[in-house]
């Protein structure tokens, strides 16, 4: 009767085991930036809205445009994330709003993941300009050069 519920307890805490390993390989979903809400987004017409009432309807864009004509962005991202990875965009929306000078909906296009620039950093050092310099440049580049700023050698009284 022992050895019986023994061998139960080996077999629940195996699937105990099995079942936490695998909910920990899970991967990680998460939102990025603005809620949208569909009715809200589809309720914004050009030649009839304005910033006001962009505004009240969808909210503080997520950013707007700096030059050229004025255009508000929200931007919608869901991204997934495997244990010990950086995380990847599987979702991704845009909605720009543009607007006339006098503040009047021009257009509300919005575009999707396929607008996302993939890029890819080459190496993993900024290069700069000037002359390269080594670990005792660095540690011994100072001496000599105290006091050579000043010129003739006075103090700051001079």
């Amino acid at each position: 009767m022992v050895s019986v519920f023994r061998s139960m307890g080996l077999r629940a805490s195996g699937a105990i085991v099995a079942l936490a390993l695998v909910s920990g390989c899970a991967s990680i979903t998460d939102h990025r930036g603005y809620l949208m809400d569909e009715a809200l987004v589809a309720s914004v017409q050009p030649g009839i809205d304005n910033r006001d009432s962009v505004r009240g309807a969808l909210g503080q864009p997520t950013l707007t445009s700096q030059f050229g004509d004025p255009v508000w962005y929200y931007i919608s991202s869901q991204t997934e994330q495997a244990p010990f990875n950086t995380p990847d965009i599987f979702q991704h929306s845009v909605l720009a709003v543009k607007f006339d000078a006098a503040g009047n909906v021009i257009s509300a296009e919005r575009t999707g993941i396929e607008r996302i620039a993939h890029i890819d950093p080459d190496g993993d050092k900024t290069p700069t300009l000037g002359r390269e310099r080594g670990f005792f440049d660095d540690l011994f580049g100072n001496i000599g050069r105290v006091g050579a700023l000043g010129g003739s050698g006075g103090g700051a009284g001079s």
